[in-house]
C-alpha cells in the first residue's frame, strides 16, 4: 500500500523541538497583553501572550499583515489548541503519566540530533529567540506526558487476521506497486526560511547565496559526505531537514503532479542509478539535489501475501483506532474540565473590535482586561488598568 506524497510539503505539525522553540518564548515585553488571561483551564491561566507567540510563528512574523477578521479567527483557533493541550496535560498529570528528567533530556537530544544542530548552534538559537532551556524542557515535558497518556489508552488495540483480510478485499485497488521512485532531497531556497525553524546561519537569503551554497553542498557530496547528514544540517526545508532528506515514494504521475520537469523525471526513470545523486537542479526558483533511493520500472498488483502488505494493513487499522481513541480521550477530558474562554467571551461582548483591535467609531467601550489574579472575564484593557489602553496590540 503505497501513498504518493507531495514533493514540497508545508509542515503544520512541527517536531517536539520546533514546537517548543516556537511556543515557549519568555518575551518579557511590557505590552499590556502580556498580562492578559485568554482562558483558564481548571484554574490554570493561558495568557494572551502565548497565543500571540504561536500566531507569530505560524505567520512567519508577519501577523500584522492579517486583517482584523483573520487575526481574530487565528486567535480563536490557536487558543482552542492551547486549551486542549492544557486539558490533556492536566489529565496526564493526574494519571501519573509524567516523564522523568532523563526522558525529557533524551527527547530534546534526539530532536537536536535529527535537526543536525550542534550544541553551540542550539544555545545560540535559544538566545536569539529569548528562550530558556527550562522553558524548552517544560514544553517537552508536556508533549511527552500527553503522548504517554494517549499510549496508555491505545496500547491494548489488537487487530485480527479477519479484519486484515476484510480490509484488503475491500481496498484491493490501493495495493499496487506503482512505477516510480523513492527520493531524498537537499533544498536551498533563496528566501528567508528562519520561520520554518532553519537556523539563520544556515539560511541563504538571496539567489547568489543560494547558488553558492548548493554548489558547495554538491562538492561536499562528491567528496564523500553522507547525504542524510548534509540534509539534516543544511537543507532549507523543515520536512527534509528533520528526515535526513527522505521525502518518500512517488509514482511517475505523482512526480508530474508535483511539478517536476520532464527531463528530471526521465533522469530518474532512465539512466540514474539507485543510490546516486543528481547535480543541483533549479525547480520553481528553489535549488534541489536529488538522491535516488529506490526505482520501480513496472506497476504490479500486490496480493495479501506480498511482502509487507499484512503489516501495512495492520498498522493502518491500528492508526485508525488510535485516532478515534485519542479523539474520544480529548472529548471526555474537555467535558470534565472547567474552562473559561475569556477571549471568546470578550469577542461576543465587543463585536465592533473583536476584543482587541480598535473599535470602529461609535462602538461601545471595551470592559477591563482579565489579568493575573483579576476576576473580570474579558480581555480588552481599560484606561484605568493600563496606560497603553488607547493603542491596543496587534
Amino acid at each position: 500500500m503505497h501513498k504518493t506524497a507531495k514533493l514540497i510539503i508545508t509542515v503544520t505539525l512541527l517536531t517536539l523541538f520546533a514546537l517548543a522553540m516556537g511556543a515557549c518564548g519568555s518575551g518579557g515585553g511590557s505590552d499590556a497583553k502580556d498580562s492578559m488571561v485568554a482562558a483558564t483551564v481548571n484554574g490554570k491561566n493561558i495568557m494572551l501572550a502565548d497565543v500571540e507567540r504561536a500566531i507569530s510563528q505560524q505567520a512567519g512574523g508577519k501577523q500584522s499583515q492579517l486583517s482584523q477578521l483573520e487575526l481574530a479567527q487565528a486567535r480563536l483557533q490557536v487558543l482552542g489548541s492551547l486549551m486542549q493541550r492544557e486539558v490533556l496535560f492536566q489529565r496526564a498529570e493526574r494519571e501519573k503519566q509524567l516523564p522523568t528528567d532523563d526522558q525529557i533530556t533524551a527527547a530534546i537530544n534526539q530532536q537536536k540530533q535529527q535537526s543536525g544542530v550542534t550544541d553551540d548552534d542550539f544555545q545560540k538559537s535559544l538566545k536569539e529567540q529569548n528562550l530558556t532551556l527550562e522553558s524548552l524542557r517544560e514544553e517537552a515535558r508536556k508533549d511527552i506526558a500527553i503522548k504517554n497518556l494517549q499510549d496508555k489508552y491505545t496500547a491494548k488495540i489488537t487487530i485480527n487476521d479477519k479484519e486484515v483480510e476484510e480490509f484488503y478485499n475491500g481496498n484491493k485497488n490501493q495495493f499496487v506497486s506503482a512505477r516510480g521512485v523513492a527520493l531524498a532531497v537537499i533544498i536551498v531556497d533563496p528566501v528567508d526560511n528562519t520561520a520554518q525553524g532553519i537556523l539563520p546561519q544556515n539560511d541563504a537569503k538571496n539567489e547568489a547565496e543560494a547558488k553558492l551554497k548548493i554548489d558547495n553542498l554538491y562538492q561536499q557530496l562528491k567528496g564523500g559526505a553522507d547525504f542524510a547528514t548534509v540534509a539534516r544540517s543544511k537543507s532549507e526545508d523543515a520536512n527534509s531537514l528533520v528526515r535526513g532528506g527522505d521525502i518518500g515514494f512517488f509514482s511517475e504521475d505523482g512526480l508530474k503532479q508535483a511539478g517536476l520537469p520532464k527531463e528530471i523525471i526521465d533522469l530518474f526513470m532512465g539512466s540514474m542509478q539507485v543510490g546516486s545523486f543528481s547535480e543541483p537542479k533549479l525547480v520553481n526558483n528553489r535549488w534541489y539535489i536529488f538522491k535516488l533511493a529506490e526505482k520501480r520500472l513496472q506497476t504490479e498488483n500486490l496480493t495479501l501475501e506480498s511482502p509487507g502488505v499484512r503489516t501495512q494493513i495492520t498498522q493502518a487499522l491500528i492508526n485508525q483506532r488510535k485516532e478515534i481513541l485519542n479523539a474520544a480521550l480529548l472529548e471526555v477530558a474537555m467535558n470534565e474540565a472547567k474552562i473559561s474562554n475569556n477571549l471568546a467571551a470578550n469577542m461576543l461582548t465587543n463585536p465592533g473590535n473583536l476584543g482587541l483591535r480598535p473599535a470602529s467609531p461609535g462602538a461601545p467601550a471595551a470592559p477591563a482586561a482579565t489579568q493575573q489574579g483579576a476576576p473580570s472575564p474579558t480581555l480588552a484593557p481599560s484606561p484605568a488598568a493600563s496606560p497603553q489602553a488607547s493603542s491596543s496590540p496587534k
